[in-house]
């Protein structure tokens, strides 16, 4: 199991703590230390829209303006390539699935 996040998100530090308590290994890719292919970005857009994965209320989608810009979907993925901070956190990829955020519900449902 794959998490996608950076470490001092409350959000992925509720997944990691979930996945600690529970015994269940897993690797962090930190979206500050680690560059997200383009590739994997249009993955994860075809698995569950562009919509779940950006992060509107982020500061960095703030701090970009991009509300203003009235981004299309191509464009919206186009900026999620160039700015990982953009995308929803936590993301989970295990087997050939994936999660975005963390629901202690549908971890249990997904991991347990």
């Amino acid at each position: 199991m794959k998490v996608y996040g950076i470490k001092n998100c409350d959000s992925v530090k509720k997944a990691l703590a979930f996945f600690k308590k529970h015994n269940l290994k897993y690797e962090l890719f930190d979206f500050k230390t680690q560059e997200l292919s383009c590739e994997k970005i249009e993955n994860w857009v075809l698995k569950v829209g562009i919509k779940t994965l950006v992060n509107t209320r982020s500061t960095t989608y703030r701090n970009l303006k991009l509300k203003e810009l009235n981004l299309n979907e191509q464009q919206q993925q186009e900026w999620l390539c160039k700015e990982n901070l953009l995308i929803k956190r936590p993301v989970v990829a295990y087997h050939e699935n994936i999660i975005v955020g963390f629901n202690e519900e549908q971890y249990e449902r997904s991991f347990l």
